[in-house]
């Protein structure tokens, strides 16, 4: 009985692999008119894997409702991942096996770096659904520089009319993808799917169901990701290599103390104003003047220019905070102030649980690291 059950959770997993490994199959119109059946759906664990760090989260059903299972992270050695790019495959695969080993991983669904990734919307006419994937292909190449038949690419249509479709292109090179999948297979991990960072972060901090369009802010360590969604697609993406860190260096250096003790003054101060702390104030302005310089940028290109049809883009309403440093005292007042639009923290559990039912095990200034594993986890649930 116990060889036959196993031959079934094989041959069940096989299935799905075939299905889900197909670019992010789970949020294809495939996917919609025929969701995969309950009984195909093995729970995942949300992987966020950036040059410096594994974060992992995993959301469970209970009486509460949908709740966080558990969470964590780990360490990635300086030069395992440079810019998305894997540089040692063999590290990283022993990092994920080592992972595997504790949390007992199984299924994951894994964020792509943005910095690798083209994001781009375009019309085509309105041909036979299976014929898209071929229509995009033949003009692929006006919109990325990189050859069509050296890319992968996940679509989904985001608009139609009679006569033609609007559609959302996610490219990035394969060579890319197949180093991934690579060392999750060595890990013997089974990626159920890849995805882009954006969606993954527009999954969890967008309101089911909102068409508005926001502007999110991914304030990291490191960097930092900057997404327009519209629709409840991700339609513009790009990358700053600016973050948190640059910040405690900058602290560090002029105030001559260690990059620890910086780090936590930079936590305790923030953009507080605080009369003793002015110096402190006026280093940390210096580098958040420079972000919110970027995100004016930003903000003014997208309204400044047209879409694929030559009309306005729709306005921004508001811009969402996440990532490690968006906790930095004062921050979305002063860009709500400078920007003159609506800044706020995001909150990762609107398409989760409600706080009147659920306490998350983890609080409220953490959470916002975590905000992309979690919309990974969220992929198990997107078509409740």
């Amino acid at each position: 009985m116990r060889v036959f059950q196993k031959f079934i959770e094989r041959a069940v997993l096989f299935i799905w692999r075939v299905i889900a490994y197909n670019r992010s199959v789970l949020r294809s119109s495939f996917a919609q008119i025929f969701p995969v059946p309950s009984l195909l759906l093995f729970s995942s664990v949300g992987l966020d894997i950036s040059d410096q760090s594994i974060k992992f989260a995993e959301l469970t059903r209970s009486s509460r409702g949908v709740v966080l299972k558990r969470y964590g992270s780990v360490s990635i050695p300086q030069g395992v991942i440079y810019s998305g790019k894997i540089q040692d495959h063999k590290k990283l695969a022993d990092i994920l096996s080592e992972l595997k080993r504790k949390q007992n991983l199984k299924n994951v669904r894994v964020s792509l770096p943005e910095e690798q990734v083209y994001v781009f919307e375009l019309k085509i006419p309105k041909v036979p659904y299976k014929q898209i994937r071929s229509t995009i292909e033949l003009s692929i190449e006006e919109h990325i520089p990189v050859k069509a038949n050296e890319v992968s690419f996940d679509f989904a249509v985001v608009n139609q009319t009679e006569t033609e479709y609007t559609i959302q292109v996610s490219a990035m090179p394969s060579e890319l993808i197949e180093g991934y999948e690579s060392v999750f297979q060595e890990a013997g991990i089974v990626p159920l799917s890849f995805e882009l960072e954006a969606q993954a972060i527009a999954r969890a901090v967008v309101r089911k169901g909102d068409l508005d369009t926001c502007m999110i802010v991914d304030f990291g360590e490191t960097r930092t990701g900057i997404s327009v969604v519209s629709g409840g697609s991700v339609v513009f993406a790009t990358t700053l290599d600016l973050g948190g860190r640059s910040l405690t260096t900058s602290m560090a250096k002029a105030f001559s103390i260690p990059f620890d003790k910086a780090e936590e003054k930079k936590k305790a101060i923030g953009l507080s104003r605080r009369p003793e702390d002015k110096e402190e104030f006026a280093v940390l302005l210096y580098g958040i003047s420079i972000l919110r310089d970027e995100i004016n940028k930003n903000f003014i290109y997208w309204h400044s220019h047209k879409d694929e049809t030559g009309k306005d883009h729709p306005q921004i309403s508001e811009i969402f905070l996440v990532g490690g440093d968006a906790n930095l005292i004062g921050l979305p007042e002063y860009l709500t102030a400078s920007l003159r639009t609506h800044v706020l923290l995001a909150n990762p559990w609107v398409n989760v649980n409600s706080f009147d039912k659920y306490v998350p095990i983890i609080n409220a200034r953490d959470v916002l690291g975590y905000v992309t594993a979690l919309g990974l986890a969220l992929g198990d649930y997107e078509y409740d």
